[in-house]
């Protein structure tokens, strides 16, 4: 059986298709999600260790937990405009719904088990938590 497909016409139903659903998502949500920004001092030879255990521990973890957003781990490349914080090497960046979702988080037996294996390459870290403001 030979499907009738017009490519020209799906690809140009994606954006719409997208924007829908995102329109959907935005409007079921009434209040914007907070970010901790935790900039993090990070020797170079703890680095691999640092990636992989975010990677396949520290992630795996968090993603399951009530009210969570995302998380990302960034490495400094440049500054475009003024100084990084002093020493900075990494930032990592963790968003819930509410602030008390994430110190549920903090207080539960997965972020005991998970943070000390973070903590062993962290030379150093300074976390500041921001409500997103649009």
């Amino acid at each position: 059986m030979k499907m009738n497909l017009n490519r020209r016409r799906l690809l140009a139903a994606i954006p719409a298709t997208l924007a829908a659903t995102s329109a959907t998502h935005l409007g079921a949500q009434t209040k914007l999600p907070m970010q901790l920004h935790v900039d993090l001092i990070v020797e170079p030879s703890h680095e691999s260790g640092l990636k992989e255990t975010f990677d396949k521990v520290f992630r795996p973890v968090i993603r399951k937990q009530p009210g969570f957003v995302d998380v990302r781990l960034l490495k400094y490349s440049l500054s475009k405009m003024g100084q990084p914080p002093a020493g900075c090497t990494h930032r990592l960046l963790i968003s819930f719904e509410t602030e008390k979702q994430r110190e549920a988080w903090v207080a539960s037996a997965d972020h005991q088990k998970v943070w000390p294996q973070m903590e062993k390459h962290i030379k150093l870290a300074t976390a500041l938590v921001f409500d997103v403001a649009v």
